[in-house]
């Protein structure tokens, strides 16, 4: 299998939340498709954030493109010169204020959607976490923090009795496979 050409490149429309960009690709077959639409986004990391209780810890918050409210596991971009381990402790206690004295555990690195998306997202663990903080949130974030049963967490995604997103549900199966070999 061999990777498509990209003949030229133009950006369709740039912000500080992504750009789109217009490519146009050569197959290896010779095919040209002309229009081929590419996000660019920001890499992010996100985190299961567990309690001593074996709760998980979820931020509930309106998603306009989804135009609805998610329960969704604590994410963010990193900030410049911070590490992936730093950006994530920082968003977690910025969006609920929890902290956790053990080092983050990464679960895994994975591009978000390849097929039109250049970002990727790297998934942690953080273990016996407490409140210790108030949220310090964005301007723009309105975040209600939530603890679940860790264990309950499949069956809500599963039956459909949670809104999340995708990102959620697998670092949910990341770290239940995680537990499971590392008890």
């Amino acid at each position: 299998m061999k990777q498509w050409k990209t003949l030229n490149t133009e950006y369709v429309h740039k912000s500080s939340y992504g750009n789109i960009r217009k490519d146009i690709c050569e197959l290896p077959n010779g095919l040209v498709i002309n229009d081929y639409f590419v996000n660019e986004y920001s890499d992010w990391v996100n985190a299961v954030v567990l309690t001593k209780e074996n709760k998980i810890l979820l931020v509930e918050q309106y998603r306009h493109a989804g135009n609805d409210i998610y329960l969704e596991i604590p994410a963010g971009k990193r900030e410049h010169g911070e590490t992936d381990e730093e950006g994530i402790i920082r968003e977690v206690k910025e969006e609920t204020g929890y902290i956790s004295r053990q080092t983050p555990i990464l679960l895994g690195e994975f591009m978000i959607n390849p097929a039109t998306q250049t970002n990727k997202i790297r998934t942690y663990l953080l273990l016996d976490a407490y409140k210790q903080f108030d949220q310090e949130l964005d301007e723009t974030e309105e975040i209600c923090v939530q603890l679940l049963d860790f264990e309950s967490l499949g069956s809500l995604i599963k039956t459909n009795k949670i809104k999340t997103q995708i990102f959620t549900a697998h670092a949910y199966h990341l770290t239940k496979t995680f537990l499971s070999e590392n008890p």
